[in-house]
């Protein structure tokens, strides 16, 4: 099995070389988020209060990890409050939170990487959690230490889609710049979106239920070197589309009190219907005809449940197939543009796991995610952990 895989690896595609994390320190346990939050903002509406029950039930999560606090909160108490100017006040805390995380992710991936920092050609930042200048790129760059020469791109208000864009800019830049090595890395807080309950907007209780923060960060590059490099899941290829007329499905506005944030109910409903002639075009001219999507593995951004059940269903996968999905969603929540690095984590642990007992790894895969516009982005990638 392992020299099947690398039979076919072509060392001139981008590879993903190493995988980092990390979040900052707060841990919500779900059984006890509800009335942490409803004390924390002084709400007493038993029906909300009821609602939101019910949804953190249905979202699977069992844990997250978030920026907002209580000593945040006794510091800022407007944040708790409905309808103040408190846009400065959220961006100053969120703007210093995904910095000190992507700090910590990037660190933990370069030391997994095993190579030194001055290594590092290009870095690509993501984030829709901060809004600077100069901007996020340039504040980890110098967080890390990297050369002053270092060539920054920025990903900005890409949403869930985030990370997979990450990795398919991150890919172009690796296979394009020979020799280099590609940094990317997200980082992610609600702390900007955080608002108190409101019976004018039910639909805020979705977030409360099914986000969470951290950041990722991944080491790319081709021709990995022999004896340092290992490289864990080759990128063959990439594509982007986005949907007409579905821009207001996931509709974000930054104002005063921060950013208001709204997903349309039909989200789960659309994805379903354009997901299998999406995931066509990615595998066409690469994959036999005959190979069913069970044959393959499955690294799908878990953007709730009802999106992964959607696209379980249209394509028919079996149950376990969207295990690395569902686990990250479960210990994790939706962290947005980081959750895609969590997944791809919890593959290469399955991937070990049933190598020890000896059983057979799908080789190949695809990577999705599925963020504003609607934008799908898509990576047709051989599995090259043995």
């Amino acid at each position: 099995m392992e020299s099947n895989k690398f039979s076919s690896y072509n060392p001139k595609n981008a590879a993903i070389l190493a995988l980092g994390k990390a979040f900052p320190q707060q841990l919500v346990m779900q059984d006890y988020l509800v009335d942490g939050f409803f004390k924390s903002t002084n709400c007493d509406d038993l029906e909300l209060k009821q609602k939101l029950t019910r949804l953190c039930k249905t979202t699977t999560v069992k844990t997250r990890y978030v920026v907002m606090s209580e000593e945040i909160l006794k510091n800022y108490p407007e944040l708790a409050q409905e309808g103040l100017p408190t846009v400065k006040q959220r961006l100053d805390i969120s703007n210093k939170a995904v910095t000190h995380m992507a700090i910590d992710a990037s660190t933990s991936c370069i030391k997994a990487w095993g190579r030194p920092l001055s290594s590092i050609t290009h870095l690509v930042y993501v984030s829709s959690s901060e809004a600077r200048f100069p901007g996020g790129d340039l504040h980890l760059a110098r967080g890390l230490g990297l050369n002053p020469d270092v060539r920054r791109v920025m990903l900005a208000f890409t949403g869930c889609s985030g990370g997979v864009a990450g990795l398919r800019v991150a890919k172009d830049l690796a296979e394009n710049n020979p020799g280099s090595r590609v940094l990317l890395a997200t980082s992610e807080t609600t702390i900007v979106g955080f608002r108190p309950p409101s019976a004018d907007r039910p639909y805020d209780l979705v977030g409360v239920a099914l986000f969470g923060d951290g950041a990722g960060a991944v080491i790319l590059g081709t021709d990995p070197e022999p004896g340092v490099e290992t490289p864990l899941f080759e990128l063959c290829s990439a594509l982007q589309q986005f949907l007409p007329n579905t821009e207001k499905t996931i509709d974000g506005r930054l104002t005063e009190e921060g950013i208001k944030f709204q997903l349309g109910r039909e989200l789960p409903q659309v994805i379903e219907a354009h997901v299998e002639d999406f995931c066509k075009k990615l595998i066409k001219d690469t994959i036999c005809e005959k190979t069913e999507y069970n044959d393959l593995f499955w690294a799908v951004h878990p953007g709730g449940p009802a999106i992964l059940i959607k696209v379980e269903g249209k394509l028919q996968l079996w149950p376990e197939k969207m295990s690395a999905s569902k686990d990250a969603l479960r210990d994790y929540g939706n962290a947005s543009s980081n959750t895609i690095v969590y997944v791809l984590e919890n593959l290469i642990e399955e991937s070990k796991k049933k190598r020890e007992k000896g059983e057979d790894d799908c080789e190949l895969g695809l990577i999705l995610a599925f963020g504003p516009g609607i934008t799908f982005e898509g990576i047709l990638a051989r599995n090259l952990v043995c």
